[in-house]
C-alpha cells in the first residue's frame, strides 16, 4: 500500500514541476545612436553708414549734343545680409526729396521740376526702395543683384552688376543700375508717349551709380 501510494504521489507532483519553468530574460540588443548638432549658418548684418555710402543719377535728352543732367540722392537707411564673406540679402531706402544736381543744390528750377508729379512726385512717393532677392556669380570679380526696386509705388524686378569687399567688419559695394523710367511712370516728354517732341525728348534711361559702405 505504501509503494502504491508513493507512486500515486509522484504522479500528481511531476506534472506540477514540469508546469514550473524560470521565466527566460531575454537581452535586447541596443545600439546607441549618437546625435551630431551642427552648428547653423549665421547671417551678418551690416548697417548701411548713410554719410559714407553714395548715390548718383544721371539723365539725357534723346538726342545726343542736347546736353543732360545728373546729381545725388541721399540713402536713409539700408542693410546688407552677409553669409559666409557673401552677399545674400539686404535693403535700401532712398529718400526721393533729397534729389539734388551735381553741386548738390536742390533750390533750382531743375531739381524742383524732378520732384513734382511730372516726374517722381515726391510729396505723394517721398522715399525709394530697393530689396535683394537673389545674388549671383558674375564674370570675374563682378556679382549679379538681382532685387525689387519700387519708384512711385510701382514695383519691378531689376538685376545689375556690382562689386564687393567684406574686410575688418565692414562691406565695401559699388555698382550701377540703369532703368527705363517709363516702367515707373516717369513718362514727362518720353518719345514712347508724346508724339512731335523733335529734339526736345527726353531720353527714357536713367543711371545710378552707387558707393555703399556698411559696417556691423
Amino acid at each position: 500500500m505504501n509503494k502504491i501510494s508513493l507512486a500515486y504521489l509522484l504522479l500528481i507532483i511531476t506534472p506540477l514541476f514540469s508546469a514550473y519553468r524560470v521565466p527566460e530574460i531575454k537581452h535586447e540588443n541596443t545600439t546607441s545612436t549618437s546625435v551630431v548638432f551642427s552648428t547653423p549658418v549665421i547671417n551678418e548684418k551690416y548697417s548701411i553708414d548713410t554719410k559714407e555710402s553714395v548715390l548718383t543719377w544721371k539723365c539725357s535728352m534723346a538726342f545726343a549734343g542736347k546736353g543732360g543732367h545728373n546729381g545725388y540722392v541721399t540713402i536713409t537707411k539700408g542693410e546688407l545680409i552677409i553669409e559666409k564673406g557673401l552677399l545674400v540679402g539686404g535693403s535700401v531706402e532712398v529718400d526721393m526729396n533729397t534729389i539734388a544736381d551735381e553741386h548738390r543744390r536742390s533750390d533750382n528750377n531743375l531739381i524742383e521740376h524732378l520732384q513734382s508729379p511730372d516726374f517722381f512726385d515726391v510729396k505723394k512717393f517721398p522715399s525709394a526702395t530697393f530689396a535683394i532677392t537673389k545674388v549671383a556669380t558674375g564674370e570675374g570679380e563682378t556679382i549679379n543683384i538681382t532685387g525689387n526696386l519700387t519708384i512711385k509705388g510701382i514695383t519691378h524686378e531689376v538685376t545689375f552688376p556690382a562689386k564687393m569687399e567684406v574686410k575688418d567688419g565692414a562691406v565695401n559695394a559699388s555698382g550701377k543700375l540703369t532703368i527705363d523710367r517709363t516702367r515707373w511712370d516717369v513718362r514727362y516728354q518720353s518719345g514712347k508717349f508724346f508724339d512731335n517732341l523733335a529734339d526736345e525728348a527726353i531720353s527714357d534711361t536713367i543711371e545710378f551709380e552707387m558707393k555703399i559702405v556698411a559696417e556691423k
